[in-house]
C-alpha cells in the first residue's frame, strides 16, 4: 500500500462555524499550501508581510506531505491575497477576535490509498465497516513522538525520576530519523565532548544548544538548570510526548480489561501494539462510546473509586511510577497538562470509492472520505482500515 503517493492524495480542510464580517480589528484569512508545514508556511508569510509572530493566530497543524486548508488571523493584518511558493492566502473580512483552536469544529479528510490489490481492498472494505459498527480507539499516533529516539526514551520521564543529566543528554544528544546534517554534527560534537563544556562551547556553533553549554561552562554539575533553560515549547513537546504514551497505555489496558480479548485485535505503532476492537458487544456499547480518560497529571485529583483510577495505578506502576509522583519535583515549570480525551472515535460521514490506481499499473485505489473532531488522528483511522489486524496478544 502506498500512503501520500503524492501531496493531493492525503486533502485536508478545516471546519469551522466562524464567518468574516466588516469589524473588527484582526484580519481573517484562509491558508491554503501543499508541502509545507503550518509553522514554515506562516514564516513565509511573516517574512513577506513583515508580522510579528505576535500578531498571528490559529488553530492548528497541518502535515507537511499534503495538501491542506485552515484559517488564521492576524492583529491589524493587510486586507489583501498573497501567493508564494504553493501557499496562497486569501483574505475573508474582518473579525473581532483572534481565531484560535476553539474555532475549529472538525477537519474532512479527502484520502487515497494506493497500489493496493484485491485482498487488499477487501480487507480494507471490510475495516471500515468494523469502524462504523466500533468506531475507533483515539489513540495519539506516531506524529506525537518525533521527540523520542530510538530505542524510545522519554526526556519528561527522566526529568520526572531527577535524572537531569540523561534528561538533558536526550534531549541535545539522541539521534532522531529527520535530523539533518547540522544537527547530525552538532549531536557528534556534544557526544564527544559531553563534561568538558569549554572545549564543547567553543567547537559548537551559535544556537540554543551552545547556550545551554555555556551555562554549563559556570555551573557545570547544574543539570537541572539546563534543564530549566531548553526552550519552553521543547519543554511541552517532551511532556506532552510522555503523557501521551501513558494515556496510549491508559486507553489499551481499559480495552483489554473491559471489552476482552475476544473483541480485540492489535495494530502496531511505533512505540508497540496497541489493542483495536473489531466489535463491541452491545451491554459494553455505551460505556465505550461515552468513555472519556484523563491526561495522567500529579494535578488531577481524581475521588475513590473513579473506575479507571485502577487501570492508571497498573500503567504507572510499570512505570515505576503513582499518579502523586508525575511531576517535575524541584521545577515549578514545566508541568503535566490537565486535562480530558475522548476514548472512542466515531469518523462522520464515512464513505469510500473503489477505482483503478492511475499511478501504479495493475493495482487499485481505495478513496476513503471522512470527518473527525479536532485533535483525531486520521493516520490512526487509515492504519485502522488499512493494516491486517494482528492475532490478539497481550499488550507489552
Amino acid at each position: 500500500m502506498k500512503v501520500k503517493q503524492r501531496p493531493e492524495d492525503f486533502l485536508v480542510e478545516e471546519l469551522t462555524p466562524v464567518l468574516a464580517g466588516d469589524t473588527g480589528q484582526f484580519a481573517f484569512y484562509r491558508l491554503d499550501k501543499t508541502g509545507w508545514t503550518t509553522p514554515d508556511a506562516l514564516a513565509a508569510l511573516r517574512r513577506r508581510w513583515q508580522i510579528d509572530f505576535r500578531r498571528l493566530s490559529y488553530g492548528g497543524l497541518k502535515d507537511r506531505h499534503a495538501t491542506t486548508s485552515q484559517f488564521l488571523t492576524i492583529f491589524r493584518g493587510p486586507k489583501r491575497n498573497l501567493n508564494h511558493e504553493r501557499v496562497t492566502i486569501t483574505y475573508l473580512g474582518q473579525r473581532t477576535e483572534p481565531y484560535s483552536a476553539t474555532d475549529i469544529s472538525a477537519n474532512r479528510f479527502t484520502i487515497a490509498l494506493r497500489s493496493l490489490n484485491d485482498d487488499a481492498i477487501a480487507r480494507a472494505v471490510s475495516a471500515i465497516s468494523e469502524v462504523n459498527q466500533a468506531g475507533f480507539p483515539n489513540y495519539f499516533d506516531d506524529q506525537r513522538f518525533g521527540s523520542v529516539g530510538e530505542p524510545p526514551e522519554f526526556v519528561a520521564k527522566e526529568m520526572v525520576f531527577g535524572r537531569f543529566e540523561r534528561a538533558l543528554w536526550l534531549a541535545l544528544v539522541a539521534p532522531y530519523a529527520f535530523d539533518r546534517a547540522d544537527a547530525k554534527t552538532e549531536k557528534a560534537t556534544l557526544r564527544n565532548y559531553w563534561r568538558d563544556w569549554p572545549l564543547c562551547k567553543a567547537k559548537l556553533p551559535r544556537g540554543h544548544a551552545r547556550s545551554l553549554v555555556d551555562y554549563l561552562v559556570t555551573h557545570p554539575t547544574d543539570f537541572k538548570g539546563a534543564v530549566a533553560r531548553l526552550r519552553p515549547e521543547l519543554q511541552g513537546l517532551y511532556l506532552s510526548a510522555y503523557q501521551s504514551y501513558l494515556w496510549n497505555r491508559l486507553l489499551g489496558e481499559w480495552l483489554v480489561q473491559s471489552v476482552g480479548w475476544d473483541n480485540l485485535g492489535t495494530i502496531e505503532l511505533k512505540l508497540g501494539v496497541v489493542p483495536v476492537p473489531t466489535r463491541i458487544p452491545e451491554e459494553k456499547r455505551a460505556v465505550w462510546e461515552s468513555l472519556v480518560l484523563p491526561l495522567p497529571s500529579a494535578r488531577i485529583k481524581p475521588e475513590p473509586g473513579t473506575a479507571w483510577l485502577p487501570i492508571a495505578a497498573k500503567v504507572l506502576q510499570a512505570e515505576g511510577l503513582t499518579l502523586v509522583e508525575l511531576k517535575i519535583k524541584g521545577l515549578q515549570k514545566p508541568f503535566f497538562s490537565k486535562g480530558d480525551r475522548a476514548a472512542c472515535i466515531r469518523p462522520t460521514n464515512l464513505s469510500h470509492q473503489v477505482d483503478r490506481d492511475e499511478l501504479n499499473q495493475g493495482k487499485r485505489k481505495l478513496t476513503v472520505k471522512f470527518d473527525l473532531p479536532r485533535g483525531c488522528y486520521a493516520t490512526m483511522l487509515v492504519k485502522r482500515i488499512s493494516n491486517p489486524i494482528i492475532s490478539p496478544s497481550p499488550v507489552p
